[in-house]
């Protein structure tokens, strides 16, 4: 098989291994992950045991279908060690969620555990194009977030020069980024875009500066933003996937084609299942991104539901990769609103907002309800230009929003055209969705 020597790094040879080879080092991985579990967690052994599942029921890679699921509640349910299927004299890093809704996801490494993860970064930041010599402003947070200390390691392990700014300060960003040679970013997609309205404001183009590419993840994002960043920055914007409760960053990410996200599926196994019954769905078709990890030491996860809704393509990638890709995640299966029947996402709103003139990527959605009827407002923000103009044409704007967002959602939603820098910036996740109907 030809390779494409653009994107290769020596630690990412697995990326083209032939699909026996890779179903062979799957199944071996998937028997030992499922013999820890059952010998060391004592939900995982109770849930197979209730389905009359044991280690040895494991025959082939298929049979992970028989496993039973593992959801965001049982590693709440377990605060704060529970799932820990190795000794504490064996972890030598504890990372966790935010906590936002509850008790934080505490999620533990061995070394192994670590290396895992080092090495899939990257194999992710290769097949974006990076190498050794680059210059890597992290900017993702470090601490209890996985995103920082993860790309961190990968990027210095790649031989790449890594810059650990973490979060915020946006003028230093900037400064930094401008001064220190930078070609590649690491951070939320909705933070650089803080960044690109910020580097306009002080007269700085960013298309003049070495920075080529941004490795953007956390966050669910369209391909209308994807073009936006591109655009304005200059850049090249690849999408990264990962969640805490699997590994950290690293899970999945675009090549240099930009055309869905190569799973490491030899270390995570995906499963693409309809979220109401949890059935398998063949390749192709779309539904609910499930994971279990193949290698991990101190918290194995059996059929993890991720509620990340996607597809898998077995379709050949230009790049030579044989490892399967999944589409881009731009929804949730529990981030939809319903609102009066109807289903709605984010995602949907967002790329009707991007695809019209004069408005800025920055918005938020606000929830209530009157006489018992649910309501949405889209706030978006809009350019300096727009409100330097007459009522009218501001009134139009507005009206062609809300035509075009109804023409998509079959619902009419109010739009509030705000000025530009009024909605709150994030230096992590983007808060999209305000929730006032239980006020």
């Amino acid at each position: 098989m030809e390779v494409n020597k653009t994107c290769f790094h020596p630690v990412s040879a697995l990326d083209y291994i032939p699909r026996t080879e890779l179903e062979q080092l799957q199944f071996a991985r998937l028997r030992r992950i499922v013999q820890r579990a059952w010998d060391k967690v004592e939900l995982f052994r109770s849930r197979m045991e209730e389905r009359h599942v044991t280690p040895d029921d494991i025959q082939s890679v298929s049979d992970v279908a028989k496993l039973p699921f593992t959801l965001k509640s049982d590693l709440r349910d377990t605060y704060p060690f529970g799932l820990f299927a190795s000794p504490m004299q064996d972890i030598v890093r504890l990372h966790a969620s935010s906590g936002t809704t509850g008790k934080p996801i505490v999620v533990p490494y061995t070394q192994k555990d670590l290396d895992v993860w080092s090495s899939v970064l990257v194999r992710a930041f290769a097949a974006c194009g990076l190498h050794e010599g680059d210059v890597v402003q992290n900017a993702y947070g470090y601490g209890l977030f996985t995103g920082g200390l993860g790309a961190h390691y990968g990027a210095e392990r790649l031989g790449a020069t890594v810059i650990p700014i973490s979060g915020g300060n946006t003028e230093r960003q900037l400064m930094v980024m401008s001064d220190f040679g930078v070609t590649a970013i690491t951070c939320t997609p909705t933070y650089f875009l803080h960044l690109i309205d910020r580097a306009q404001n002080m007269g700085i183009d960013l298309r003049k500066l070495p920075l080529r590419a941004g490795v953007f993840g956390a966050e669910p994002w369209t391909e209308s933003m994807r073009q936006r960043i591109e655009q304005e920055a200059g850049i090249k914007a690849y999408d990264v996937y990962g969640l805490s409760e699997i590994i950290g960053p690293g899970v999945a990410v675009e090549c240099t084609h930009q055309n869905g996200l190569h799973v490491f599926e030899d270390h995570f196994y995906p499963e693409i299942i309809d979220p109401e019954t949890g059935n398998v769905l063949p390749d192709g078709e779309e539904g609910e991104l499930v994971l279990t990890t193949l290698s991990k030491e101190a918290m194995p996860m059996l059929r993890y539901r991720t509620r990340d809704i996607t597809s898998l393509s077995t379709e050949p990638c230009p790049c030579g990769r044989t490892i399967r890709r999944m589409r881009r995640i731009t929804r949730r299966s529990d981030d939809m609103m319903i609102i009066r029947g109807v289903n709605v996402f984010p995602s949907q709103i967002e790329s009707v907002l991007l695809s019209i003139e004069n408005t800025l990527p920055h918005y938020q959605i606000i929830l209530t309800r009157h006489r018992g009827l649910d309501q949405i407002e889209v706030q978006v923000e809009v350019t300096a230009d727009m409100f330097g103009d007459t009522v009218g044409a501001l009134q139009s704007l507005q009206d062609k929003l809300a035509d075009a967002i109804e023409r998509v959602l079959l619902i009419r939603v109010q739009v509030t055209l705000v000025e530009p820098r009024t909605i709150p910036r994030s230096e992590g996740k983007a808060r999209r969705i305000i929730d006032r109907r239980s006020l």
